[in-house]
């Protein structure tokens, strides 16, 4: 499975690698097209890391973590 998501910082001040950040939309491929499945995470938790947000959408979806992948736009 492939995602691509949009994030906003929750820094007040532009970093390199933010402390948080939250989801502001992600997409998942399938097959040639995207299709949006914001609906399906809590776009208000504040990650640490693309690493969380890559094992949360593993758990969300009941897949392996290495059968997915993840891209920031």
């Amino acid at each position: 499975m492939n995602f691509t998501f949009s994030s906003q910082s929750t820094s007040p001040t532009p970093a390199i690698e933010p402390p948080t950040f939250q989801v502001r939309q992600i997409w998942q491929q399938v097959d040639h097209e995207s299709r949006e499945v914001s609906h399906l995470i809590d776009r208000t938790y504040r990650y640490h890391s693309v690493r969380e947000l890559h094992w949360h959408l593993a758990d969300r979806f009941s897949r392996p973590i290495h059968s997915l992948a993840l891209h920031r736009v």
